[in-house]
């Protein structure tokens, strides 16, 4: 998989006359990465997103997936939101098989894949549970099930755990983070929370605001198999640091170049 963003520009047009929201954006997602882009409100971060996804056109540039345009949304990229995105009136397990349904899939063979992937969630026990049974981060859990399921080549994640409280959040993270080394899935995900885009990712895009345009690419040296002590280390620090400075407008050290 090899996503590609180049030269891309989006432009609004309103009452005030037009608005710039992304500038001249170039960036890149190989197999098996997860990379973040972070940037404060005005950024453009869920703009970017939505285009990525398809949701959108750009005013300018393009976005290729494995050498091909993005035109419009695809199965080659599976999308999830802050809010879960559930049908309330259908269970878990239902819910994990409704994409596979869109796209053709046997009743046999997209329950087998939608069990497949409640267990990697871990959420088998609750395949007949409707969402509203269910804490925020289990119905985030269900929402990621679903978009495992489709096997997209890239999964886009749109501050995907920003309505959480803390403590799920943390829970959620390291969820991610163990869900990602399990199955390898190749990961683009926007946020404005920079402790959590250091403990995930191993790239980090960090953008300007008004418009958005790419500041720095910060390539992220920990070990992939990350637990919540690490945001006690000097280096996990030294990243963070960095990253809030560059947000700040200040210069950066060099750990973050």
């Amino acid at each position: 998989m090899h996503l590609e963003i180049n030269n891309l520009s989006k432009q609004f047009d309103t009452r005030q006359g037009p608005v710039v929201a992304l500038d001249d954006i170039n960036m890149h997602v190989e197999t098996g990465e997860f990379v973040c882009v972070v940037g404060a409100s005005g950024s453009g971060k869920s703009t970017l997103l939505r285009l990525v996804a398809g949701l959108d056109m750009p005013t300018a540039g393009e976005i290729t997936v494995d050498g091909q345009v993005v035109t419009g949304p695809g199965s080659d990229r599976g999308m999830i939101f802050q809010s879960y995105t559930l049908y309330p009136w259908m269970t878990v397990q239902k819910n994990v098989e409704f994409g596979l349904k869109l796209q053709g899939v046997g009743p046999r063979e997209r329950r087998e894949m939608a069990s497949y992937y409640l267990d990697v969630v871990g959420l088998t026990k609750f395949a007949r549970s409707l969402p509203k049974q269910l804490s925020g981060g289990m119905k985030q859990r269900v929402a990621i099930a679903r978009t495992l399921a489709s096997r997209p080549k890239i999964m886009l994640m749109d501050e995907p755990f920003g309505a959480l409280d803390v403590q799920t959040k943390e829970t959620m993270q390291q969820f991610m983070l163990d869900l990602w080394n399990r199955t390898g899935v190749s990961i683009l995900m926007i946020t404005h929370d920079v402790d959590e885009a250091v403990f995930l990712s191993q790239r980090i895009y960090v953008l300007t605001a008004h418009p958005g345009t790419i500041q720095r690419e910060v390539f992220v040296d920990l070990p992939s198999d990350r637990t919540y002590t690490i945001r006690r280390d000097r280096t996990f620090q030294d990243y963070r640091e960095g990253i809030m400075d560059l947000l700040r407008g200040k210069a950066a050290p060099a750990l973050v170049s």
